[in-house]
Order: structure tokens, then sequence, then C-alpha cells
């Protein structure tokens, strides 16, 4: 017998974000950049801080969908460094995706934020990391997003 996969709690991130650069409309959709200015990590037993100097690369395909495309880095309380490349889409109605796009706040339940990160690090200790697979939910506040990352068992 089949079983599904389980998920277990891996990691809560607060991502910091600053006001969106809009590209504009292009041949694939409305494309927007938003700055990473900071934030804060926590996991079981481990923690750090989302650096400066990544960003989210935003594509708004339709008024209801968006595909998100974020990297970074996190940085732990040893120094140690993680890379992280998180992939997502986020669907809402087209009236809630607008409330989005200029910074008001939404009730998380009316959005479906789902995430994939996959991480890269150098870091002896979390190593392991880099073998797994990962999925997350987020939570899109005006001047946040809220992840809660979850391995795949």
């Amino acid at each position: 017998m089949i079983h599904a996969p389980e998920l277990k709690y891996f990691a809560t991130l607060k991502v910091e974000i600053d006001a969106p650069q809009e590209v504009g409309v292009s041949v694939h959709g409305e494309r927007r950049v938003i700055p990473i200015t900071g934030g804060t990590v926590q996991g079981n037993g481990w923690q750090g801080k989302v650096l400066r100097g990544g960003a989210d690369y935003q594509l708004i395909l339709t008024p209801r969908l968006t595909h998100l495309d974020a990297q970074y880095a996190i940085e732990l309380d040893n120094g140690e460094l993680i890379y992280i490349h998180n992939k997502a889409i986020r669907v809402a109605s087209a009236e809630i995706t607008q409330k989005i796009k200029i910074g008001e706040p939404v009730a998380p339940e009316l959005i479906y934020f789902r995430c994939h990160p996959v991480f890269e690090t150098s870091s002896p200790s979390m190593q392991w990391i880099t073998e797994r697979v990962f999925v997350g939910t987020g939570i899109r506040r005006p001047n946040l997003v809220e992840l809660q990352i979850f391995e795949v068992l």
C-alpha cells in the first residue's frame, strides 16, 4: 500500500520587503520586483536572520494568478549562511490581487499561497536540507511575507 507523504515543521520565516519596483506589462505578464530588506527565521533549535539584498521576482499572469520567484540568503546565529530559491504561486480574486498590489492588508484565508523552497549551504549542521524536499504556506502582509516551511517526509 502506498502512503501519502507526511509533513514535518521546519521553520517560520518573516521576510521584510520594500516597495515594489513596477517593471510593467511584458509579453509574459505584469512583472514586479520586490526587494527583500531583512527579517527573521526560527526553526526547531536554531534561528537566524534574513539578509538584505535578495528579491522576489513576481509575474502576475492573470488578474487571479501570480507566480513568485524569490531568491535570498539567511544567516544563522552561528554565522553560517543558507541560500534560498523559493518558487510559489499566489491565487486570489482580482479584487484581492489589486489590494495586495497597492499594499492593503488582506485576510490570509482569501489567498491561496503555496511555495517550494530549495536550499543551498556549506553549513555542516544544515547540509541535510540540501537533500530534502520542502513545501510551505505563505501570508502576504503589506511590508512582510510570513512563510511556514515543512519538510516532506
